[in-house]
């Protein structure tokens, strides 16, 4: 387990995975199947929270915009970690760029286990797991504990 890149690079590629499903999901509509669900589409919709400052949203919107918001932190994990490994970049600075990834993906982590459902779980524990891996080599390979 001396190798930390193998862990870095599985991790990064399911970040980038992570983000084209999750980005999928943008072009898929869902389409209600009895009269409570059509109502609660029209108002996920078309009803507008008051937000002040001229700002009116959906909560569609908004749950769009949290969406997209995490494509991107995915895309860019998933880019930054390729990069700085294609770049051979030395182990001192891919530990800290370790551990910068667990605090934002144990977040996320978190976060989708309280407020979603198991594939973006899964996803978010697989790429936790790879980094936790990773970091556990880098510091082994470092001499740390």
């Amino acid at each position: 387990m001396k190798d930390f890149s193998l862990w870095l690079k599985l991790a990064a590629v399911f970040q980038l995975i992570t983000f084209v499903i999750h980005a999928l999901t943008f072009f898929i509509k869902p389409a209600p199947t009895n009269d409570t669900e059509t109502q609660i589409f029209d108002l996920m919709r078309n009803y507008k929270f008051d937000f002040g400052g001229g700002f009116y949203r959906s909560m569609g919107d908004l749950t769009t915009g949290l969406s997209v918001c995490f494509c991107l932190v995915c895309l860019l994990g998933g880019l930054m970690n390729w990069y700085l490994l294609r770049k051979g970049v030395g182990s001192d600075v891919m530990s800290g760029i370790i551990n910068i990834n667990l605090v934002v993906f144990a977040a996320c982590f978190v976060d989708m286990c309280i407020f979603t459902f198991l594939p973006p779980i899964i996803l978010t524990a697989l790429i936790l797991i790879f980094l936790i891996l990773a970091r556990i080599s880098i510091s082994s390979l470092n001499g740390n504990p």
